[in-house]
């Protein structure tokens, strides 16, 4: 089974912009189980598809009766959302096989930062962790308590552990450097936007913090920028050049080209894509590479990065 049919059986509005949807089998089975940190990829009418994270306050059966994810609407993103806030009770879906690229390191005490809609991962993980007996510290942040799904419930199932972090109340916002200045040991999850992930990649390598205990998961994709050109790519097992346009990644080039790939989240921030560069400068937009890695040019994510250059030469 590569595929799930499921029936959408309860959509809940969470805030102005957020929708809960409870999904269940249409066959006669149960749901393939999935760990902490695990997603799905709901199929869009045009053939792509779109992930979302799996969401639970209690510990995951090995047969699940049902999938939960949160949708947040994006009017001016890729269509994803909009497909997703247009569905009702009822209305059949195509899910992939659960999949994680974001998983906790199993006893390693943690601390998970959640930025926004970047909340839907760290349910479960924190719920594990709890369950599990593991020490750690919830905390999640945002623009405004109104704007932010789950925070109510959070409080309740989590209590001391949580914490909510909001941008309009200076008592509560959060404060990077002393979250990073108190891990200690400890392993950090974060998951959020861009900004929040850039920054706390770039001052958890300044504080010296090993890159193995520093995790993330992107929840955005990065947008086009106004002064994109066209670049071209060279793969220096065939010699096959590629044009990649503005708005077009090289992953989405390449692989209607016939070029075999290994890809997943399409966001920067799972490291699969990850290829050697022979020449050329990259233009790095992802969350995976270390500072050094990016000043040195010689890897690149090619779901998400471009070019500086004119060309780029890859080791495909």
């Amino acid at each position: 089974m590569h595929s799930i049919k499921a029936r959408i059986t309860g959509i809940q509005p969470l805030t102005d912009r957020i929708r809960e949807f409870r999904l269940t089998g249409i066959a006669a089975r149960p749901l393939p189980g999935w760990e902490p940190g695990a997603h799905v990829r709901v199929s869009l009418p045009d053939g792509d598809s779109r992930a979302y994270s799996l969401i639970s306050l209690s510990p995951v059966p090995e047969a699940p009766t049902e999938y939960r994810i949160a949708v947040q609407l994006e009017p001016e993103g890729k269509g994803g959302s909009r497909f997703m806030h247009g569905l009702a009770e009822g209305a059949e879906v195509m899910l992939s096989l659960p999949k994680c690229d974001f998983p906790l390191v199993a006893g390693a005490s943690a601390v998970l930062l959640a930025g926004g809609i970047g909340v839907t991962p760290m349910i479960s993980m924190a719920t594990a962790l709890k369950a599990a007996g593991t020490p750690f510290e919830f905390h999640y942040a945002g623009r405004s308590a109104g704007l932010m799904a789950y925070a109510s419930a959070l409080a309740e199932t989590f209590g001391p552990a949580f914490s909510l972090h909001c941008d309009d109340d200076s008592a509560t916002a959060l404060d990077l450097d002393a979250l990073l200045a108190a891990l200690g040991d400890r392993h950090i999850y974060a998951c959020g936007p861009r900004g929040m992930l850039d920054a706390l990649r770039q001052k958890a390598e300044a504080a010296g913090i090993p890159a193995a205990r520093v995790h993330f998961e992107l929840f955005d994709a990065p947008q086009a920028e106004a002064d994109d050109t066209a670049f071209e790519v060279e793969l220096a097992s065939t010699g096959q050049t590629f044009t990649i346009p503005p708005g077009r990644s090289i992953v989405e080039v390449l692989e209607e080209g016939g070029v075999d790939l290994v890809y997943d989240c399409q966001r920067g921030d799972c490291g699969i894509c990850q290829c050697g560069v022979i020449s050329g400068e990259p233009d790095h937009r992802d969350v995976v590479l270390s500072e050094a890695e990016r000043a040195a040019g010689k890897l690149m994510q090619i779901c998400v990065s471009r070019a500086k250059s004119p060309r780029l030469v890859l080791d495909l």
